[in-house]
């Protein structure tokens, strides 16, 4: 073979190989650049501390192009990429060069996350864990231990009075301590100057307010009322009178359920027992209301001194300035409740 042959040949094989490599190249950019998305819809993907690669595909496999991910796969594969927990909103016709890219910068999106105004810390806890990362029992034990609340300036007596219902937009990989942190801020933003005045006026500090709040919670879901029901207690609380609130006696029994409080609840022997205790119980009764809380600080201005539920049941209070008057509200309450058999 002359060589003239030869650089025929070779001139051949170099060609077949450079054809090799554009129609590989092409294969491979035809995935990498094309929606990884096979519907319509913004997609979420949520990657946490268990995750693999594997378990990643896995998730993507039902609403991806498959050409795609196997693009997305030798991207992951072929590239510097460590797996980044977080909710990543993928969009309809994302490529999956952009995907890669997006997951690999850990770029998120955040999730709208509302504070409820619940009774207890491990209902507040399951509620944030719904919509968060960390588990529920890791809120929990936190939020009921003494040690950790002490950190955030809290007890466990008083840790409802850190949170303020609202919604907030989070990450939902956030990790506890930063969540807890996020709080303390929304707090401390929200007890402004204006509302710790409003607050020292009334002769409270911001958790004694959170705590008359929660109470007026649980005696109405009335907003128009409750500052009628603030008032009333603040000019109980000046007089030096009981509160004799009834659903501290449920909360002192743990017993959320009952419908008629009777003399032998009364006589639970606990702090949050305001029948006999004097003044404020320890601490919040439930996380409460952003309603009520300014309905405390600010309260209708009257004399009343008493209240008792309506005998229509309607949710409504009747008032009243003296003990006469508010035993005949409460004997046609009680009435009421003989009527419909409510025991």
């Amino acid at each position: 073979m002359n060589s003239l042959k030869k650089k025929h040949y070779a001139l051949i094989l170099l060609a077949v190989l450079l054809l090799g490599v554009a129609a590989y190249a092409w294969h491979l950019y035809s995935r990498i650049s094309s929606p990884l998305l096979n519907g319509t819809t913004t997609h979420y993907l949520y990657i946490d501390n268990d995750d693999t690669p594997d378990s990643v595909y896995a998730k993507l496999a039902p609403v991806s192009h498959q050409p795609a991910l196997d693009g997305l796969k030798w991207l992951t594969t072929h590239y510097d990429y460590n797996l980044r927990t977080g909710r990543y909103a993928l969009e309809p016709g994302t490529k999956s060069l952009d995907v890669f890219r997006q997951l690999r910068n850990g770029q998120q999106a955040p999730v709208m996350l509302t504070v409820p105004d619940v009774r207890t810390m491990e209902r507040m806890a399951a509620r944030l864990s719904s919509k968060l990362m960390i588990d529920s029992a890791e809120i929990a034990q936190a939020l009921t231990s003494q040690e950790y609340c002490q950190q955030l300036g809290y007890d466990t007596a008083t840790i409802a009075c850190m949170f303020v219902p609202n919604t907030y937009e989070v990450y939902w990989n956030t990790s506890l301590d930063a969540l807890m942190q996020r709080m303390q801020r929304e707090h401390d933003a929200y007890w402004n100057a204006q509302r710790v005045q409003q607050a020292q006026a009334q002769g409270l500090t911001p958790n004694e307010v959170a705590t008359l709040a929660s109470i007026i919670d649980e005696e109405t879901s009335n907003n128009a009322e409750k500052p009628m029901i603030a008032g009333m207690y603040l000019n109980r609380l000046k007089r030096g009178m009981l509160l004799q609130a009834d659903p501290t006696v449920k909360f002192a029994l743990k017993d959320f359920t009952l419908r008629r409080i009777l003399n032998r609840h009364l006589e639970v022997d606990n702090p949050y027992n305001t029948y006999k205790y004097a003044g404020l119980p320890p601490g919040p009764i439930r996380v409460p209301s952003v309603q009520a809380i300014e309905a405390v600080l600010n309260p209708a201005r009257h004399d009343y001194l008493y209240m008792c539920a309506k005998e229509d049941f309607s949710g409504s209070h009747n008032f009243a300035r003296t003990l006469s008057e508010h035993n005949q509200n409460a004997r046609r309450y009680q009435q009421a409740l003989n009527k419909r058999g409510i025991r």
